[in-house]
């Protein structure tokens, strides 16, 4: 094994290229690391590869391990009394200073001091002015812009079909008026430098569609755009029901477009991986949950093995007012 260990490292320092692969050490005061460090140590000194110190940190202050295994009981489901839940052994995954550091690795100060100069080496800079759009490439010979057009034009057209369905008069007394609007659309979009987005966005819905995927059929403020409508990626017409293009796309307030777009939840991650294949990693938005005063006495209190009718007594005292903290819940409360 330890064989192994070494020609995987020597890959890794090969890819890394010189002076910028460092072998890990750790301390959690683990069996395990204490066992394996000696020879990372070893296998270091006779690649000449440099050390770095590290510390898994999982909570910020060593008191706060009772917290986080409390925490991990709620997030699992478990109890603290059940053996077999997943927990951090110990209670060294904390954020340790340097001086703590500094003397669980007495005998590796380069180690320490290898943290600098890793830092040193990084130097990131965010650009958040500039849209960096994925590229979506139109057929040879064509600009985006003009392929945005002959795609929204043709896509009106197969609409007009479904627009006389709805209408009980003749194309031509409502067809300047549409004709108008994805005239004045298209200007917009292309004067804002979004004729990609536009393409892109209805390539992932079409994909779906011819798949079978199931696809809402539009909402908020995208609703508004004739383009979108022309294009597939909505199906609700914004003109007989008076929806504005200005909500959705307005030079006046230069943001990107927002598509609100809905996929069949067993299947959305089709649609992500084929974005992901032609167009580059795709970034999902995660929402964090708040633990609300009444709530978390509850979902500790479970975690903690303590009875239902224990931990709703409790909870009760807590008053049901918006905005609720166990601070403010102590100070009001004197039973608390």
């Amino acid at each position: 094994q330890d064989i192994h260990a070494v020609q995987y490292a020597e890959r890794l320092a090969k890819n890394f290229g010189d002076g910028n692969f460092y072998v890990e050490l750790m301390n959690h005061k683990l069996v395990n690391e204490e066992r394996v460090t000696p020879k990372l140590i070893s296998m270091a000194e006779e690649k000449g590869w440099p050390l770095v110190a590290t510390n898994d940190v999982h909570y910020m202050n060593r008191d706060d391990a009772e917290i986080h295994d409390a925490l991990l009981c709620i997030q699992s489901g478990k109890s603290i009394h059940d053996e077999r839940r997943m927990r951090m052994p110990g209670e060294e995954f904390y954020f340790k200073s340097y001086e703590e550091m500094s003397e669980i690795f007495v005998d590796q100060p380069e180690a320490i001091s290898n943290t600098v100069a890793i830092a040193d080496k990084i130097n990131l800079e965010l650009d958040f002015k500039t849209y960096h759009f994925p590229n979506f490439t139109p057929p040879k010979g064509k600009e985006l812009s003009d392929f945005l057009e002959d795609e929204s034009w043709a896509g009106l057209k197969e609409r007009y079909k479904q627009i006389k369905e709805h209408r009980d008069e003749p194309i031509e007394k409502f067809q300047g008026a549409y004709e108008s609007r994805l005239r004045f659309e298209l200007d917009m979009i292309k004067e804002m430098g979004f004729s990609g987005y536009f393409l892109i966005v209805a390539d992932f819905i079409k994909f779906a569609r011819d798949n079978d995927l199931p696809v809402g059929p539009g909402r908020g403020s995208a609703a508004g755009s004739l383009v979108a409508f022309s294009l597939g990626i909505t199906n609700i017409d914004p003109l007989p029901h008076d929806l504005l293009f200005e909500r959705f796309l307005n030079p006046e307030r230069v943001s990107m477009p927002d598509v609100d777009i809905d996929f069949c939840m067993r299947r959305r991650d089709e649609v992500i991986q084929y974005v992901s294949e032609k167009y580059g990693d795709v970034s999902q938005i995660i929402t964090f949950g708040k633990m609300k005063a009444r709530a978390v006495v509850r979902d500790v209190g479970r975690a903690l093995g303590l009875t239902y009718g224990e931990v709703d007594k409790i909870a009760k005292l807590i008053p049901a007012t918006l905005g609720m903290t166990l601070t403010e819940a102590l100070k009001i409360e004197p039973q608390l």
